[in-house]
């Protein structure tokens, strides 16, 4: 009797729903197929290997032809701790050998270490999307300011006919506001288009956008705008019409 996992059917029997009561060869035993196991998402993406289960009793005597075990995996039941269940498999293990002659693997203390690590992975492309956007809020206030100064004659016209300074500041924000919306509307294009080529060549992988995190992406942009664009607008807004309208 043997059970496969979810790649092992697809693999052995491509063209079949159910694989139950089939037989494979296992080396160059037959064994007939009882079940399928659930298929669950590992964080590195699909595996190619083929695992099956069978009995201990039959895959060290007639399989492997060894009456000692390579490796055993222990689970731990659920509210228990990990470490301290390590820590008696050990000293049972060490007590029946004579002498700590293996060693052990805990997952939770490889989960711990990848959280650890993921979490320093955030912090530090945060830090580096603070700087990207300090970085870009500057640059478009050089934008603005240098629109400023080109659009003085304009400027000092639309005050000259009526135009409050409350209106020039309002224009400017609103076109600071654009160009970073712009650009953050392009940013999350070529993330998407990226994330897509990428799924391409790793289909095993499930890349998503969070609205959240969309909605997050504007609101900033928006935000960017209005704070890097507020000394433009309010050098704008105080123009005396006049000098405005003398410069060249």
């Amino acid at each position: 009797m043997v059970v496969l996992d979810s790649n092992t059917r697809r693999q052995l029997f491509p063209n079949k729903a159910k694989v139950v009561g089939e037989v494979i060869l296992v080396g160059n035993m037959p064994a007939t197929v009882i079940g399928v196991a659930e298929e669950k998402q590992s964080m590195f993406g699909s595996s190619k290997i083929l695992r099956v289960w069978l009995p201990y009793s039959t895959m060290s005597g007639r399989v492997m032809g060894q009456s000692w075990l390579n490796s055993i995996t222990v689970r731990v039941k659920e509210g228990f701790d990990s470490a301290q269940a390590e820590q008696q498999l050990t000293r049972l293990l060490t007590l029946r050998h004579g002498k700590k002659d293996f060693f052990t693997w805990n997952m939770d203390g490889v989960l711990k270490t990848a959280e650890k690590t993921t979490r320093t992975l955030q912090l530090f492309l945060t830090l580096v999307a603070v700087i990207s956007l300090v970085v870009g809020g500057i640059g478009v206030m050089n934008i603005m300011l240098v629109s400023v100064t080109e659009r003085t004659r304009e400027i000092g016209i639309r005050m000259a006919v009526g135009a409050r300074a409350s209106d020039v500041l309002q224009q400017f924000l609103i076109e600071a506001v654009l160009v970073c919306l712009v650009g953050g509307a392009l940013g999350i294009g070529l993330s998407m288009l990226i994330a897509f080529t990428l799924q391409m060549f790793l289909p095993g992988w499930e890349i998503g956008f969070s609205p959240v995190a969309l909605l997050t992406a504007f609101l900033c942009s928006t935000f960017t705008g209005i704070l890097f664009g507020w000394l433009p607008a309010r050098n704008a807004a105080r123009l005396d019409p006049v000098d405005a309208l003398a410069r060249e």
